[in-house]
């Protein structure tokens, strides 16, 4: 018996509502025009659907694009890291409660329980009418350095994939995994693991517009953003891939209805309203992102971390705030604005040697970053900026650093309030190769920001 099973797929969207429409509409009428010519038709998400950057996602902890998903009914999903770290706990936790798909993902375990996630499960099976049974596996990348900060483990795919197909043996006849991995991973996987007929990627933003194949496996991904969905042909013969090919298909040369912007602004607007109702602060006078004429808001970023880090000193880039605040009431839809970044409080404990020299290399790159165009690991904005202290000081004629005025001292222990950011990044590598970093996932960065203006000029 020839069957025809066709796998349609979103990945990494991040939010970007603009394309929605078009995605709903082809998603739902392939579903119907291919199954009512034989096809049978499964639907995935391989992660980062949201992103907090868009202020309805903001303002719903990620519960709207939840239930933009539902409108699809996906056969399945896995979890990306603005999923999985761009949410606490409590907030992922209570994401998936009015899902109508499955969320499924094998690698992210409670570290308290070392049980998988509630609204999880760790396999799906799917039994065409035709009788083939086809398990689908989700995995996420696992950083270990910060899941843990939220109270997940993350357990390494190549430590996971064989404990999880050994679970699997003899249940399947095709094998499918929905990979938030990245490409080079991808391949990897495919490679010690032939037991994959279709590895469907995401994380790293790639596109395959004919797919790839490694090995006996056919690798499949859709960029970003919503800009391209994927679609994956197959055909099955007594229960076996006998051809199998990927492809893409442009959102941008969908037809558009003239409904569509409207929609589009409404889940701007929804958010930004959201966020406008809660009010944070009332301040006294206005702060510029003009930074060559009026610093004032830097040095409040910077009095904000090291008050809720507990520590003298501070560094902050201009480039981090997008907008100004007007004098009078500030709510957290302003806030988001200025800041819209994924980023989280950092502290950073150097011996007075490595202090020195990470600030020797801040000076080196300080002309460079200026005007540097950064994008990813968190970073919403536009360029990198200008870099401040407060608490030290650099001399260039002399080269010399001061901390709270003072030579530093070479024996002595600093600590500095950051953003974890600046571990990821490559410019200053004496964070992580001499810091003791201490990444505070509690809160991101605007929310230490509001709750410094909320303690110091109330309404």
């Amino acid at each position: 018996m020839i069957e025809k099973i066709t796998i349609l797929h979103t990945n990494d969207m991040h939010s970007h509502f603009e394309n929605w429409p078009k995605i709903k509409r082809y998603l739902l009428s392939q579903k119907k025009s291919l199954t009512q010519d034989g096809s049978e038709v499964l639907t995935f998400d391989i992660g980062d659907a949201m992103d907090r950057v868009h202020p309805l996602s903001e303002a719903t902890d990620g519960k709207a694009n939840v239930e933009m998903l539902n409108e699809i009914h996906y056969d399945g999903v896995t979890i990306g890291n603005n999923e999985g770290l761009g949410n606490t706990k409590a907030q992922l936790e209570a994401l998936y409660q009015n899902k109508n798909f499955d969320v499924i993902l094998g690698n992210i375990m409670d570290i308290d329980s070392g049980t998988l996630p509630s609204f999880a499960i760790k396999s799906k099976i799917i039994t065409t009418a035709g009788g083939t049974r086809i398990a689908v596996l989700g995995l996420t990348a696992p950083f270990i350095l910060t899941y843990p900060l939220e109270g997940w483990l993350p357990i390494d795919v190549f430590d996971i994939i064989p404990e999880l197909l050994k679970q699997l043996q003899g249940q399947y006849d095709i094998l499918v995994l929905l990979s938030h991995l990245g490409l080079n991973t991808d391949e990897k996987i495919a490679a010690r693991f032939p037991e994959f007929d279709v590895i469907i990627g995401s994380h790293t933003h790639h596109l395959l517009e004919h797919g790839k194949r490694v090995n006996q496996s056919l690798l499949a991904a859709a960029g970003k953003y919503g800009q391209y969905i994927g679609k994956i042909d197959l055909v099955i013969e007594d229960n076996q891939v006998v051809n199998s090919q990927a492809r893409v298909t442009v959102t941008e040369h969908l037809p558009a209805k003239p409904e569509d912007e409207s929609v589009i602004e409404g889940y701007t607007k929804l958010g930004e309203q959201l966020l406008s109702n809660q009010v944070i602060a009332k301040i006294p006078q206005s702060f510029s992102v003009d930074f060559e004429r009026d610093s004032s808001l830097i040095k409040l970023g910077l009095a904000a971390i090291k008050e809720t880090a507990h520590t003298d000193t501070a560094i902050l880039n201009t480039g981090l705030f997008l907008d100004g605040l007007d004098e009078g009431i500030v709510n957290r839809n302003q806030l988001h604005k200025m800041l819209p970044h994924a980023m989280h409080l950092m502290r950073v404990t150097l011996n007075g040697t490595d202090l020195i020299r990470l600030v020797r290399e801040i000076e080196k790159n300080r002309a460079f970053l200026r005007k540097f165009p950064l994008k990813g690991m968190g970073f919403r904005g536009k360029i990198f900026g200008e870099i401040h202290y407060d608490g030290i000081q650099y001399h260039s004629d002399t080269k010399q650093v001061l901390c709270q005025g003072k030579p530093v001292d070479l024996y002595r222990q600093y600590t500095i309030a950051t953003l974890d950011h600046y571990l990821f990044i490559p410019f200053f590598p004496t964070i992580e190769i001499a810091g003791h970093n201490d990444l505070m996932y509690n809160m991101f960065f605007r929310d230490v920001f509001a709750a410094y203006l909320k303690e110091h000029y109330p309404v």
